[in-house]
Order: C-alpha cells, then structure tokens, then sequence
C-alpha cells in the first residue's frame, strides 16, 4: 500500500496524463481549493475517505491509487459500498479545528467526507473538523477529522468542540465542570486547561463522537 508521499506523487501524475488543473479537480471532486493544495503540498494526510472521488475524477481506481491489489482490497473492504450492518453517509468538512492554541474557527464548508456507521447512525446533525495541532495526542492525533454530532451539552470527560472569544474562535478539548466555571482539558499534559468563565465565556457546538486518521 502505498504511503501518504506515494499516493499523492501517483495522483499528481494523473493529473498530468489527463491534462487536469487543479481547479478542474476541485469541480469533479466537489472538494474546496484550498483543501486540494494542501493535500498537494503534503501539508494534510491525503483523505483515505474520499479516496472514491479521486478515482472517478481522475479516471483510475481507488486500488490503483491507494496502491492495493485486489485480494487486499477485499480483506480491507476498500471501495465496497455498504457492508451488512452499516450504513454509508456523506458529512460536511466545516473548516478546522485547533488541538492546541485556538484558531479563528471557519464555517464555510471545506468539503464532504464519506463515513461508515454502524447502524443506526446517530440523529441529529454531523459534521467533521480537522485536528490541527498536538493537544490531544496520543488520543487523537494532528491531522485526524474528529466527527461531531451537533449538541450544546456534554459530560464531564467527554470530548467537545467548543467556540470561544465570542464564537470567533474553536478548539476541541476534554470538558470538565467545576463550580461555576468549566474547564476544557487537553489530553497532552504540555497545554494548560482553558477555564470558561464570565469573563472567558465558551460555548459547546458538538461533541466528538469519533475521529479517522488519513493515512
């Protein structure tokens, strides 16, 4: 299988043979721009979940791209539709997410990722965030897309996305409540907890329901 380098090396070779700018792949991927560059500046783990719209944009395979034989890709279940017992559901990419120091929080839509759930997949309204940063490492690495479901609550020791700064900027932290103020923990030990208070107020979006790694 090939490496994160490999695939995106493979993809721009594609591009080339095919005679297709990246404006042309962002319309046939339905992929914003900006998220196509850094993918192609290496600078974001290539989006094993949207592996499928490469392939038809570029006229390939997701086996073909992500360097698989076909034996492997039955064993993996790659590009299989639906497996018994789940369900495939398409959710919006809203900007990122900071896991460390809070970044102004974008909510223009930076693209769609396709998810497998177990059914039933959860009411309500999902989404997913990119992780910037170390803060939650070794839980959740930099890099993964966290998938929220839309709530303004959560308990103690869960995992939130949170607005702060008058909902100008997000982080996604642990949540702990303490008295009147609420603490939002970082699971590396190397960031101070940010307490939410009067004078700090916060604000609850979502809570991380789970997260996937692109390799």
């Amino acid at each position: 299988m090939r490496n994160n380098d490999q695939v995106i090396d493979y993809l721009t070779e594609l591009m080339e043979k095919h005679h297709i700018s990246l404006n042309e792949l962002a319309r046939r991927t339905g992929l914003a721009k900006s998220s196509l560059s850094r993918y192609f500046n290496k600078k974001r783990g290539f989006p094993i979940n949207k592996v499928d719209k490469f392939a038809k944009a570029l006229y390939t395979t997701p086996e073909a791209i992500l360097g698989i034989n076909e034996h492997e890709s039955d064993n993996n279940h790659i590009d299989k539709g639906y497996i018994a017992g789940t369900e495939k559901i398409t959710i919006p990419i809203v900007g990122e997410i900071a896991c460390g120091d809070p970044i102004t929080a974008d909510q223009n839509i930076d693209g769609y990722a396709t998810e497998i759930f177990n059914k039933p997949v959860p009411s309500g309204v999902l989404f997913g965030l990119i992780c910037k940063g170390d803060s939650m490492e070794p839980t959740i690495p930099n890099g993964a897309l966290a998938i929220i479901h839309e709530q303004p609550t959560v308990e103690d020791g869960e995992i939130a996305a949170v607005l702060v700064d008058g909902d100008t900027q997000a982080t996604l932290k642990r949540v702990r409540h303490q008295g009147n103020v609420v603490m939002l923990l970082a699971d590396n030990n190397d960031y101070p907890p940010i307490v939410l208070s009067e004078d700090y107020p916060g604000r609850i979006i979502g809570k991380c329901i789970r997260y996937t790694v692109n390799l």
